[in-house]
């Protein structure tokens, strides 16, 4: 056998043995997350929150208590996640958004918001109606600058 045959089987081989241990991992952490969504939906509660501001930072910035930054591992630490400051009756709280939801959520307005915890996993509006996130003005980009610029040119002869 030629040495590049050798290294073709070889290389493939991990290829395959890593692809296999991938698969049973996301199996395994799949499994891990719908237990966990079933617990978080278990001691979920509706509560009747102020919006006060949303971003995404780090969590050593975030404003949570130090019992959760403690229990966070260590490269969540460094990521950020979506922090809602939001008034919940007389106590101004930092709670963390589900990411799906952080968009939804409308600043300065009152919510009725399903939390668990410090974890808020929906959003629905109380008074007012909700704008959606994607109307309003959309970016522009470089070929919508050239097209008016084009425009205004021809329109200048």
């Amino acid at each position: 056998m030629s040495t590049g045959l050798i290294i073709l089987l070889v290389v493939t081989a991990i290829v395959v043995a890593i692809t296999i241990a991938l698969y049973f991992l996301g199996k395994k952490a799949e499994a891990k997350k719908a237990e966990q969504d079933e617990q978080v939906e278990a001691t979920a509660q509706n509560v009747s929150m102020l919006i006060i501001d949303k971003k995404r930072m780090k969590m050593k910035d975030s404003g949570l208590p130090e019992a959760v930054i403690a229990q966070t591992p260590f490269y969540a630490r460094m990521s950020k996640v979506p922090i809602v400051k939001a008034k919940v009756g007389p106590k101004v709280m930092s709670l963390i958004c589900d990411a799906t939801i952080f968009d939804e959520i409308p600043v300065k307005k009152e919510v009725k918001a399903r939390v668990s915890g410090l974890y808020i996993t929906s959003v629905r509006g109380l008074h007012g109606k909700n704008e959606d996130p994607n109307t309003g003005k959309k970016k522009k980009g470089l070929r919508a600058w050239a097209l008016r610029k084009q425009k205004e040119l021809n329109a200048g002869k």
